[in-house]
């Protein structure tokens, strides 16, 4: 079973960069979309054998999640349940038999940190969702993080402490949730691997240079981990700032 989470950092866009192409190539069970910045009636195309799940925000452009799936779940959960947090389209959950598959675009806490403290409320309140999840049964989650959880997971740690993505805090929230129960299945398979990276920003040519940051992640509580055989990076792959972030596993 192959399971892929992509920030497409704008699905139209991506489509015209291959997304398509890339789809059909590697035929994911699950394919999970964040920042997709579209309304499900703006999807003109077709990906066939598979159906889709969309939450998008309210704000038009901005944000949003998607799931593709070959498997149709028993049910399907958008958001997480409270209001303040549910009007961006960040979090669609689908229950399968054996477990909860989540798919997160976490809020960015922005230039000057102006948004850090609704970071950290999201954070709370999303731990509480996951937890609440785990207690029935077990959870992978991917997505956008919007964090690098360690110096290993990015190329300048020193010049982007307390950056947006590399604070104290935001790290915090990470290790919180580790020790909650869940596993980062990359760093559980390649816990010293240098310089790999989900994200290069547009600017300076850093994607050439791979000054990137590891900010996308597949997240499985611990009793999964054993079910998970691999767990990837997959960098050469174009068509947004983010590449795409695999895992296998017989879970389902």
């Amino acid at each position: 079973m192959k399971l892929i989470s992509w920030n497409v950092n704008g699905l139209r866009a991506c489509i015209t960069k291959g997304f398509y192409d890339f789809v059909a190539a590697e035929s994911p069970d699950i394919l999970a979309l964040q920042e997709t910045k579209m309304q499900p009636e703006q999807f003109e195309g077709d990906v066939p054998g598979y159906s889709v799940y969309w939450n998008s925000a309210q704000k038009k452009g901005y944000s949003g999640t998607a799931v593709f799936v070959k498997t149709e779940p028993d049910a399907v959960t958008y958001g997480i349940g409270i209001e303040e947090h549910d009007n961006e389209g960040r979090v669609i959950t689908l229950e399968y038999p054996n477990f909860y598959f989540v798919t997160v675009y976490t809020p960015n806490s922005q230039n000057e940190l102006k948004r850090l403290d609704y970071r950290m409320t999201w954070e709370d309140a999303f731990l509480d969702y996951l937890k609440a999840l785990d207690a029935k049964k077990p959870v992978i989650v991917c997505g956008d993080l919007n964090v690098a959880h360690k110096e290993i997971d990015l190329k300048n740690p020193k010049t982007n402490r307390m950056n947006a993505g590399f604070t104290d805090e935001e790290r915090a929230c990470m290790t919180r949730l580790l020790e909650n129960g869940f596993v980062d299945t990359f760093r559980h398979f390649y816990p010293d691997r240098t310089e790999a990276y989900s994200w290069w920003s547009y600017i300076g040519g850093a994607r050439s240079r791979n000054a990137g940051w590891r900010i996308d992640y597949f997240i499985v509580s611990e009793r999964l981990i054993g079910s998970v055989k691999d767990s990837l990076i997959l960098s050469d792959v174009l068509g947004s700032d983010h590449c795409p972030v695999m895992i296998e596993t017989d879970a389902l």
